[in-house]
């Protein structure tokens, strides 16, 4: 099994509207076949401004499987939004 990992931060101008925007959207990601396990989350008020401020933690059966995933419809719909609302991001995918 592989552990997708995606941590986002957002632009100051309306975080907090992105950031509920980003959580509603990402939740649609459940809807591809290839997903086995999903969260989306947050960080914790009161945290260190130097975290990100929300992630995606997904499993997939196969890297193949998170391929196919990168490439669906909807992933890249939604890849399109968060490019408009992200200052960076960081990736990591690993068997678990």
């Amino acid at each position: 099994m592989v552990r997708h990992i995606c941590m986002f931060t957002l632009k100051e101008e309306d975080k907090e509207k992105n950031i509920a925007e980003f959580c509603e959207r990402a939740e649609k990601l459940r809807a591809i076949e290839e997903v086995k396990g999903y969260n989306v989350v947050r960080n914790v008020a009161g945290t260190p401004d130097s975290n990100y401020d929300v992630a995606l933690i997904f499993d997939f059966d196969t890297v193949e499987d998170l391929d196919k995933y990168q490439k669906a419809d909807l992933h890249l719909e939604f890849g399109a939004f968060v490019s408009t609302v992200r200052t960076s991001r960081a990736c990591i995918d690993f068997e678990i």
